[in-house]
């Protein structure tokens, strides 16, 4: 919801201005693929520990309790 208010205010902001509507699109595209690409890093920051914990939990099974033929 934070990212539609952001990109809300940055178009108004840049039409008050006085720049054409190409440049406005243009500077809101970018700001979406920027915001687009961080919240993907924060995304995957945020999933770090749950793959650490798989990643250990996969390891113990394979080597403590799985037995080999």
């Amino acid at each position: 919801m934070l990212e539609l208010i952001f990109i809300l205010v940055f178009i108004a902001t840049i039409l008050v201005t006085g720049l054409t509507m190409m440049t406005a699109f243009a500077a809101t595209g970018f700001a979406l693929l920027v915001m687009a690409l961080f919240g993907m890093i924060g995304a995957a920051f945020k999933l770090i520990p749950y793959l650490i914990v798989i990643a250990v939990g996969i390891w113990f099974f394979k080597n403590y309790v799985y037995n080999h033929r």
